[in-house]
This record gives C-alpha cells, structure tokens and sequence, in this order.
C-alpha cells in the first residue's frame, strides 16, 4: 500500500466570508467543549488505543483466577468488532495487520469460548501462520504466552532481578529505561525469575509454524546473544541469597510505586505486569496493594454499546490544559468560572514531592504535572509546559505561586544538549535498546521536538525568552530541524505535529517568520497540504519515509498546521484559507468532528492512541486565533 492524499475540491464558503463561517464554527466548537467540562472542572475524552489492552485484561484475569463470564463476554464482543475482514488487528484505524495484536485477540477469544473452526479464527489463525506464526512475534506475547505454558522460558530473553541493585551510573540499570520501560521491566524480572506456568484448556498449536525466531547479526547482536547466553546460565543456577534479595527488594521498588488509585504509573503496562509480580511472590488477591490494583482498573473500563473495553492510560490534566488554551483562544475571558473551575482542578494536581525524575536531578525542587488523575512520581515536563500555558490565561490568584515552581522544575529539567525529554533528564542511553528483550516500543527517553518547543514556548510566556535554558534549548530546535524543512513529532503523528509544537515557539523565542528555519517548515506545510484543503499524516510515518506528510486530512492534524501557519504570519495564505474552510466544512451540527484515525503517539512505530479530545480542543485553537487574527 502507498500513500495516497484525498482528491476531493477545495470546500465552498461562498455563503459567508470565511471568516464569519469561521467565528460561527468557533462558537459552535466552544460551547461544545464547554458541555463536556466535568463539574469538578476537568475534561477527559476517551483515550483509545488497540485491543491487545483488552486480550492482556483478559489473559490478567485468566491468571489470577478472576475472570468472570460476563466480563470475557463483553470484552470479546469488542475486540470482534475490531477484527477487519481479512481476519487480523491492526494498532491503528485503516492500520497494516499486526501480528503480535493478532496473536493476542485471537488468545482472548479462544478465552471467551470462539471455536478455532469459526471463519474468523480461521482467517486470523491463517494470517498469523503466514506471517511467521508465534515465533515471529514480539517478546512480550510470547512472555504472555509463557505464563499458560504456550512458549518455553527458556526461549525468552533473560532480565534478572538482580539488575535492581545496579547504581545509576552503571550501565543497564532501571534508571537507564525510560519511565514506563523501567516500571515494566522491573515486575517482569520477577516474572522471568520465577517462571510460573498455570495452563490453558486449549492449546495454540494452529499458531505455530516450528521456525524458531531470528537473532540479530550485527555485532551488538553477537554481544548481546552472548550476554544472553550467559544470564541463562546464571538464571538456571543463580546466587540463592542474592536472588532472593533481589526479588525482595525489587517487590519493595514495585509498592512504592504504585499510585493511589491503584495504578502503576496511570498506565496499563506496568499495571499488569505489577500485579502478576506481586502475586507471584506471595500476595494474595485480597492483599491492600492487590486489592487497589484491582479495583483502580474499574476507572479503566468503558462499558457501552460495543462492549467492554480498557483504556491503556487517561489523559484528564493534559486534555484539561490544552482545553483551557482553547477556551482562552476561542475569547473566553480569564475570570470566565469554566476557566477559573478547571484551573481550581489544575492547581489541586500539582505534584509537590519527589519521582524517580529525581535520580539525575537529585537537588532539583519539585514542581509540575502529571498526565492523569493520580500520578504523584512521574511528572512530566510537556504536561507541566502545558500546564503553565493555561493557567496564565485564567485570573485564578493561586496560579502565580505554582507557575513559579513549575518553571524552577522545568528549567532544571533540560538535558545536557539543552533538549527536553518527556519524565527525565538526559535519558539518552542506548545501550539498554539494543537487548534481545527490548523488541517492542520507546524504552528510553531523550529530548524530542514536540517536548522541547512545549518548554520553549511556556518558559518564553513567562519572560524568560533570554534566558540561557531558552537559548539552549532554540539552539536545539533549530539543529533538530529536518533536511525537508519538518520537525519529527516523538507523541503525536508525527511531522505534522512536530512542525506544529516547534514553529509557534520559535515565533515565541523571538525567532523572526521571515528566517530561513520558518520559512522552510511553512513550505514543508504547504507543499503537504492535502487537495481537500486539509491536513493529515498516516502513522505508517515512523516506519516508511514515503509516508511523512501524507494520509487522509483530520481535525487535530489540520488544526497542528494551522497553528504553525498562523504563528508564522500566514493568516492571509491559501493554505490558511483552505484548512480553516475544511474545519468548517468537516463540522458537526454539535459543534464537534469525527476523527477516526489515530494522531496521538505512544510508542513511534509500535503503539498509538486516538485521544477523543485532541478533534475539539485544537480546532478551537486553531479557528481562535485565526479568527482574531482576521479581525486585525
């Protein structure tokens, strides 16, 4: 398949000047978005990502002896309703089939009781065959697979708990991960450690093929295959005391890290694997810490008319404070309550204590926010970027005070090539990458784009365009620039979105929209727009250049263009005048638009969201500005 652009005309405004449709698809949008406000003054659109959340749910619950009929039932009956026709899964709407997610569903319904002779397990069954079978999936399906006796231990790369005795200046210690790698890795030390298998009554045998995977052949392959080799040993025979510290003090580091609604970061990953941990070393399923864990995924569950399914994370501060920008774009006043509401809500998520952020920052205060509810260890600093951005648009008189602490926190953030990554500072080693046991997703996290211009552009909002945090990090920016004239977008797809977050902070910083850096990004924009007068960019992005740019036109991604264009003095353009026609065309009579494919990122080329919010809240941004851009 190759990348197509859409081939309808350029819509028609011929019944209004554009920007009197503009403003009234403004008013429409925001008072949507102001219905959707909670009482408490948040906002939280679903945050939906692929069905392997709901098969591992499942395989979760299969595990500890807790899955119920009724809960396999409705989880099958959704993840059915994703299987395309050809039999597979994918990890994103209109997405290429995915093998691992296949493999998982097809697991979960043989769960819920769907016969290996029914024509849609046959047609995935055959896909899976074809496309290498079990042996070619990823590490982490075949450790699910492990745990019910469908796939040796002894064929899975080793991590043994001992790792968490490392320091942080030794090569390979947890710190080394990034946030959400190192919370997973550490359970699933346990997990490996110990090896537990509790059968199925099936087997998958019509998902194997008998060739076993291939290894790396490069020369870190050869090194790591080695070292490989050499934990089996070790994890055959290991150092009886020290292991059993190990798994102690790695159960300890787990406790202390669970949030308190029960979650493990406010995401699903190193949840379930927590849980599985915990309760392998002897915690029963009615032990506090278990019995949180369980309960917090209720929060997690959608149960509608299509089923039950599991959000992977929640997203309520950062769907909050990129609602308030849009408000505050869209003319609501500071004072206005929705605005002062949410930011009562907003000030009560400041996190005021220590997170592991603390490890390479250990005198840094505390400051910032999070992504969820309930998320006290891991700030991070686009939330908090963000965050700072909105509550400088209400007249809240608490604001002050926690803006300051946030830009101390943010500024002592940076790393050392003056980039900001999203949890921690300077998380740039590699080395961890290039394990056997790290085939799946981002498991460091070094300074991006998209992070770095949210910085940029709050730091610059709070005076400090000037200062040496800021000139670091434009210096940054601008050598992070691509040949093409786009940025990289590292949590939202993808150049559109990175070329989005950087041109309006550069503009910000000082940096002038006649400057080559600008001028290029806006010819990269136009040059991408697609013939309807939109914009979109196909996650197949990450993985084949051919994609960057180019995919069927969506709201927030045309909203992404839009503002780079107008914060680059654009507003009288072509490209301006069709994007801006194509949000009102696409419109809903409630105010809102559809938006089925996925924007937001997880893990580039891995794993991907479509946050519900994002098709609102940044047309409202967008159509604000250009409104009040066109009325000067």
């Amino acid at each position: 398949m190759t990348p197509t652009q859409t081939t309808t005309t350029h819509p028609s405004t011929d019944t209004a000047p554009l920007a009197d449709a503009a403003a009234a698809a403004l008013r429409r949008a925001r008072d949507r978005l102001l219905e959707l406000q909670s009482p408490e003054g948040w906002w939280k659109g679903e945050l939906q990502t692929n069905v392997t959340m709901d098969a591992e749910d499942l395989l979760l619950r299969q595990f500890l002896g807790i899955r119920t009929a009724d809960d396999t039932a409705e989880a099958a009956r959704w993840i059915r309703s994703q299987q395309r026709d050809d039999g597979t899964w994918a990890t994103f709407h209109d997405g290429p089939p995915d093998l691992s997610t296949t493999i998982e569903a097809y697991a979960a319904l043989r769960l819920a009781g769907d016969p290996v002779d029914a024509e849609h397990m046959r047609r995935a069954a055959a896909f899976v065959r074809e496309a290498g079978g079990i042996e070619a999936s990823r590490v982490f399906t075949r450790i699910w697979l492990a745990l019910f006796g469908q796939w040796p231990w002894d064929d899975l790369p080793v991590m043994p708990p001992e790792m968490v005795f490392l320091p942080s200046w030794f090569p390979l210690n947890v710190y080394d991960w990034a946030c959400w790698a190192r919370q997973t890795i550490v359970p699933l030390t346990v997990v490996g450690a110990l090896r537990p298998v509790r059968p199925l009554p099936f087997d998958l045998a019509e998902l194997r093929t008998g060739r076993r995977p291939r290894r790396s052949r490069d020369a870190w392959g050869h090194a790591f295959d080695a070292l490989d080799r050499a934990l089996h040993v070790y994890q055959r025979r290991p150092v009886r005391a020290l292991r059993t510290a190990a798994l102690r003090r790695a159960a300890e580091w787990i406790i202390a890290r669970q949030e308190a609604d029960g979650s493990w970061g406010g995401i699903q990953p190193p949840w379930v694997y927590s849980l599985i941990a915990l309760n392998l070393l002897g915690y029963g399923l009615d032990h506090p810490v278990m019995k949180r864990g369980l309960d917090g995924l209720d929060r997690f569950t959608i149960r509608d008319d299509k089923g039950r399914r599991l959000e992977a994370c929640q997203s309520p501060v950062w769907d909050t404070v990129l609602a308030v920008t849009a408000l505050a774009d869209a003319g609501l006043p500071a004072d206005h309550p929705a605005l002062m509401n949410a930011a009562e809500w907003v000030l009560g998520q400041e996190i005021k204590g220590p997170g592991d952020w603390s490890v390479r920052r250990p005198h840094l205060p505390p400051g910032g926010w999070a992504f969820e509810f309930d998320n006290d260890i891991y700030p991070d600093t686009d939330d908090t970027a963000e965050a700072i951005l909105a509550l400088r648009r209400t007249a809240h008189p608490d604001a002050g005070p926690a803006i300051r602490r946030a830009v101390r926190w943010l500024t002592g953030m940076g790393s050392r090539d003056g980039g900001y990554g999203a949890f921690d500072a300077d998380n740039t080693r590699t080395l961890c990458t290039r394990l056997p046991f790290c085939d799946f997703g981002a498991v460091i996290d070094p300074p991006s784009a998209d992070v770095t211009a949210h910085v940029v552009e709050a730091l610059c909002g709070e005076g400090l365009g000037g200062s040496r945090v800021v000139r670091r990090a434009v210096v940054w920016l601008l050598n992070a620039q691509e040949p093409d004239g786009s940025w990289f977008g590292r949590w939202g797809a993808n150049h559109v979105y990175g070329t989005g977050s950087v041109v309006p902070a550069l503009v910000a910083a000082g940096v002038r929209p006649d400057k080559p850096a600008i001028r290029r990004a806006v010819a990269w924009l136009e040059a991408h727009q697609n013939p309807d007068g939109g914009w979109g960019e196909d996650m197949r992005s990450y993985d084949d250049p051919a994609w960057i740019g180019r995919g069927v036109s969506t709201p927030s991604q045309t909203a992404w263009a839009l503002l780079a264009l107008l914060a680059a003095g654009e507003e009288r353009s072509a490209a301006v005048r069709d994007g801006v026609a194509w949000l009102v065309q696409h419109q809903r009579e409630d105010g809102g638009w559809d938006e089925d494919y996925f924007t937001g990122t997880g893990f580039p080329g891995d794993f991907y969201i479509n946050y519900h919010l994002y098709r609102l809240v940044f047309p409202v941004s967008a159509l604000g500005r250009y409104v009040r851009a066109a009325a000067t």
